[in-house]
């Protein structure tokens, strides 16, 4: 796998996400998970906070949507429009499918737009760049580990944003997840009481060069994804 090209790298990430969208959507759901409440949603709310709140109009991009979990919290906030884009198709009919139901969902359908767009694609972002205004937010929540090349997107993110605009990408520290790390469950005992206790640690054997590999978003997903 270390030798494959970047393209094919990307297309079967994209295959992975469309065979597996309903289910990460009925995991994650609507509301988010409780990564999403404890640790994304309140550091969202710290980066961006004073964009949302002093920009006007505030327009918002959301690169890799997903579930349009992202978009629908950017209107709620504060943000005057949302562009919701994604790779996946499958992904996209979810999140329009969440803006259809619920008695907050007006305001969504009213301020969300959605649009394909992959972010490995040079000719996709090139395009976004050339129909749309440039926006206050830039937004990639919990997606950049799974994207194969960043330059498409590097070379065009200044296009996509206005003067002193904010890109904001978030992803969890790579220890957690690409790090070829091993989780550790030893018992020993305690010198002093004599009991036993349990010490849980993780092994990392790489870091700062981890070649792409299989792994999963949530347990029980139907496919790996890459």
């Amino acid at each position: 796998m270390t030798c494959e090209s970047t393209s094919s790298l990307s297309s079967r990430a994209i295959a992975s996400w469309e065979a597996n969208a309903a289910y990460w959507d009925s995991t994650i759901t609507k509301q988010g998970n409780k990564y999403w409440r404890r640790l994304q949603e309140p550091s969202l709310t710290r980066l961006l906070k004073l964009t949302l709140s002093s920009s006007s109009p505030c327009r918002a991009l959301d690169l890799a949507t997903g579930n349009g979990l992202c978009a629908r919290w950017l209107v709620r906030n504060g943000a005057t429009s949302v562009l919701a884009t994604d790779a996946s198709e499958n992904m996209l009919a979810l999140a329009r499918a969440h803006c259809e139901d619920g008695e907050e969902s007006e305001l969504e359908r009213k301020e969300i737009r959605w649009r394909r767009v992959d972010v490995t694609s040079k000719s996709d972002l090139t395009a976004l760049a050339r129909d749309e205004s440039p926006f206050e937010i830039v937004l990639m929540n919990m997606a950049i580990m799974d994207v194969a090349d960043l330059e498409p997107l590097a070379g065009v993110l200044r296009d996509l944003l206005v003067e002193n605009g904010v890109f904001v990408a978030t992803l969890l520290h790579p220890v957690f997840f690409t790090s070829n790390a091993t989780r550790n469950i030893e018992v020993r005992f305690d010198p002093v009481t004599g009991e036993s206790e349990i010490v849980r640690g993780k092994i990392v054997r790489e870091y700062m060069s981890v070649p792409p590999s299989l792994g999963i978003a949530v347990p029980g997903q139907p496919e790996k994804q890459v």
